[in-house]
């Protein structure tokens, strides 16, 4: 599965779905290991829309940070903003009462 090539307005329809959610995965001094991974993987399955914040003990650069993120999770980076990375995976189907997050066309 590859990350996807967002639209503006479907960016800014996730940017706005994003900005009252609380970090759910942090990253720090480790950087990005692969039990971050896993747990970002995890995070973005139940979630699809999740914000990662890099501690203030990361080290890495924020972009190649997000970017690298998101190609090991097969998710697509929405916003980096401080230290803050939003990122967006589709569920393939409806989990439980979560439905999925309809993108705009």
């Amino acid at each position: 599965m590859t990350s996807l090539d967002l639209k503006s307005h479907q960016r800014a329809y996730l940017k706005s779905l994003a900005h009252p959610l609380k970090p759910v995965v942090l990253v720090g001094a480790d950087g990005l290991t692969e039990g971050l991974e896993q747990a970002v993987d995890r995070a973005l399955e139940d979630h699809e829309l999740i914000k990662v914040k890099l501690g203030q003990s990361f080290k890495g650069e924020r972009r190649p940070a997000a970017t690298a993120l998101g190609e090991a999770t097969a998710a697509t980076v929405v916003q980096v903003i401080g230290r803050m990375i939003v990122l967006f995976r589709p569920r393939l189907a409806k989990r439980g009462d979560r439905p999925r997050i309809e993108l705009p066309a």
